[in-house]
This record gives C-alpha cells, sequence and structure tokens, in this order.
C-alpha cells in the first residue's frame, strides 16, 4: 500500500494548521465572513480539515459524520463569485504557504484548490 498525500505531509496537525490559517485569514475577510455563521467557526474549520484529509487519504470521518461531500450543493446557498473565489483561494495559499509543505505535494495541494473554487462559483457579479 502507497503512503497517501495526507500521511506523508504530517497527517491531522498540518491538516489541523492549514485549516487553522485559512480561517484566520476568511473571518477578517469582509466579503467571506458573513458567509459563514459566527458561533459556528470551530465548525467549519473542523468541516474543512476533515475533508481535505479525507480527499487527500488521510481519516474518513467526514463521509462518516456528513455523508457525501456534495460541495457545489452544499455551498448554493451562499454567493460564490469569482470575487468570493480569489478571496477564498488568497486565503487558502495564504495557508498553504505558512505550512509549507513539500514542493510537489504543494503543487498538487495548489491544483487541487484552485480546480474545486472554479467549481464553486454559482453567481456572477
Amino acid at each position: 500500500m502507497t503512503e497517501t498525500l495526507w500521511s506523508q505531509v504530517g497527517g491531522t496537525p498540518t491538516f489541523e494548521r492549514i485549516a487553522a490559517e485559512f480561517y484566520r485569514g476568511v473571518r477578517a475577510d469582509p466579503v467571506l465572513a458573513p458567509m459563514y455563521p459566527d458561533d459556528d467557526w470551530e465548525g467549519a474549520t473542523w468541516r474543512l480539515r476533515a475533508f481535505l484529509e479525507q480527499y487527500w487519504g488521510g481519516p474518513t470521518t467526514y463521509s462518516e459524520q456528513r455523508g457525501h461531500p456534495r460541495l457545489r450543493m452544499r455551498h448554493q446557498p451562499f454567493a460564490v463569485t469569482p470575487d468570493a473565489r480569489d478571496r477564498w483561494l488568497r486565503h487558502m495559499h495564504a495557508a498553504l504557504d505558512a505550512v509549507a509543505l513539500p514542493p510537489m505535494h504543494d503543487a498538487a495541494f495548489r491544483d487541487y484548490v484552485e480546480r474545486a473554487a472554479l467549481a464553486m462559483v454559482n453567481r456572477f457579479e
């Protein structure tokens, strides 16, 4: 069995840091912050971490607790505009900068988040 990206980059502690760094930026973002309930930042951080861990070969806790990710459906209630996408990516790239993954893993992670963010756009200004 081959090692997954999740295990190769340090497992849960690395993904916890990515999610925490990401939401540190999002909480201060005037466009993105209002999309999150003020009393659920911890939940949002857990959901992102668990989703990313599962995607990259870690524990399947996300699906066990929340079912299939259905990303587009879960994001449909929110106005994910090109501006929101760009802001989301800015914060995610800053989080990835902070954890400094090995170059090959960093490139794969950034490629994925770029494609995923593009797919989430559901409104145009």
